[in-house]
């Protein structure tokens, strides 16, 4: 199973870490079956650091109204370029909300805190030309 992140540059493929996060990628895979992502903004973008959506409010503020655990125990726990990996408030406090990281070198200090459970392996150039505001939906691809 992958998804197709599609944004006003092109479509990104996104391969999950099933074995590593497998709760955080059922969570997205049902919101995006539900079509909660559709039509959400990129609401925080900072270059050479992240992309952020997922909010419903499209300010950084909502969620799918409960929350989910951090898993940080397997092998894909690494933030680099491409990784999808789950925002959150604060330690087991993750729901619809996600990031896409632009480098190693500013998100490493991440690893261990939020749950990697994705990687962008098609369409790598789009995460670092997303501008906050745009637009994205995500299609789940099951095979």
């Amino acid at each position: 199973m992958y998804a197709n992140i599609t944004t006003e540059h092109g479509t990104m493929t996104v391969e999950f870490f099933e074995k590593d996060a497998p709760h955080t990628v059922a969570n997205f895979v049902k919101l995006a079956k539900e079509g909660f992502y559709e039509g959400l903004k990129f609401h925080r973008v900072i270059p050479g650091f992240v992309a952020q959506g997922g909010c419903p409010n499209g300010i950084g503020n909502g969620g799918p109204g409960y929350t989910i655990d951090c898993e940080l125990d397997g092998n894909n726990q690494y933030h680099d370029l491409g990784v999808l990996s789950m925002a959150h408030a604060g330690r087991n406090t993750g729901g619809s909300q996600f990031f896409l990281v632009h480098s190693r070198e500013a998100t490493a200090h991440l690893d261990g805190n939020h749950t990697c459970f994705g990687r962008v392996t098609e369409g790598i150039e789009i995460v670092t030309q997303i501008a906050q505001g745009e637009t994205f939906s995500v299609e789940i691809i099951e095979g």
